[in-house]
């Protein structure tokens, strides 16, 4: 974000560390790497999008401090992102989230001044979250004077904030990068990603790692209630571009505790739900993948903000039972094959 030229906290997005994760997946014969995303000021990828989409409209007078509100729907990520932009440039921000969204994220919106609605209610025919809070959304926009949603869902600025996520991943590895592995929610890093991609002629495959139960690439395969937030998604996205991805791969809630599980024991990282998706995503293919290949996954988020659920071992045994055999490595095994 670099040539934004930013000021104050807001010139830090961006420019995240990319780390090599050689304990992962022992015996793996390629190179695996990780763009941490949680080293954005307010702890995720979706600063990135937070700032895409509200700079302009800053710089053309369209959002105007003490007089603007900003509206939108998330699940916790990008409403801190936008709650931190907003803070900063002296506009009201209320954000709609579900009854999935964490504590933390809760207490650091409030932290962040945001003003805050909590839809309760799933929608009778899905199940989910995602379309009640849409339907608020646009309810508070036809109702407060001054109101702009930026809208993650469909924004043609959100995808191109990604651009710069995978030139960044692109330069620090020479153009070097065979698998891209990225989770898909509102499909605005996909996307992004995979424009940049195409239109630099990388030859890069990439991997869309979805949520089972999400419809983004297909009818659901489960009816099953997603637990972990950010990740899939009930509604498609007007964003989605399904000839993005090279391939899909499906994860369960139960992959993603595994995979963020095994990440914090084998790499001493703490990430969030749609990184243990993406490393559960390698895990997956990773005997069809060619020695030497180098696979980049990007992390999100970091796992701070997951400790009652991902990593509450309550939490866990509530949801999915007694599974911690599935994360527990020998003794001195990634020791010794690493």
């Amino acid at each position: 974000m670099a040539e934004e030229r930013l000021k104050g906290i807001l010139s830090t997005i961006g420019n995240t560390p990319l780390v090599e994760l050689e304990r992962l997946v022992p015996g793996f014969g390629g190179r695996v790497f990780a763009k941490m995303e949680r080293f954005n000021p307010g702890g995720s990828i979706k600063d990135r999008s937070a700032i895409s989409m509200l700079l302009e409209e800053i710089r053309n007078g369209g959002l105007q401090s003490g007089r603007s509100v900003v509206v939108e729907s998330s699940s916790g990520n990008l409403a801190i992102g936008l709650a931190q932009v907003c803070g900063y440039f002296g506009l009201r921000f209320v954000c709609v989230v579900d009854a999935k969204t964490t504590d933390q994220n809760l207490a650091v919106l409030k932290a962040l001044h945001a003003e805050v609605e909590v839809v309760t209610e799933a929608d009778p025919v899905t199940g989910e979250f995602l379309p009640m809070r849409l339907r608020r959304v646009r309810e508070l926009v036809a109702a407060l004077p001054h109101s702009f949603w930026p809208n993650q869902y469909a924004n043609p600025l959100n995808p191109r904030a990604h651009r710069s996520t995978m030139r960044e991943i692109a330069q620090a590895l020479d153009g070097r990068v065979d698998y891209l592995f990225c989770a898909a929610s509102t499909t605005g890093t996909l996307r992004g990603c995979g424009e940049y991609i195409r239109e630099h002629g990388l030859g890069t495959k990439v991997v869309a790692v979805d949520a089972v139960g999400s419809v983004l690439f297909g009818p659901p395969t489960t009816t099953e209630r997603r637990l972990i937030p950010g990740h899939g998604a009930s509604v498609r996205p007007a964003l989605l571009d399904t000839s993005t991805p090279d391939e899909i791969v499906h994860i369960t809630d139960l992959e993603c505790v595994t995979g963020c599980r095994r990440l914090s024991r084998r790499e001493s990282i703490l990430a969030g739900g749609s990184s243990g998706a993406t490393v559960a995503a390698l895990e997956k293919l990773s005997p069809s993948i060619e020695d030497g290949a180098t696979c980049v996954l990007i992390f999100p988020d970091g796992g701070d903000r997951y400790l009652d659920t991902i990593y509450s071992d309550n939490w866990v045994r509530e949801n999915f039972g007694d599974v911690t055999h599935l994360w527990k490595d020998k003794e001195g095994q990634v020791a010794q094959e690493c």
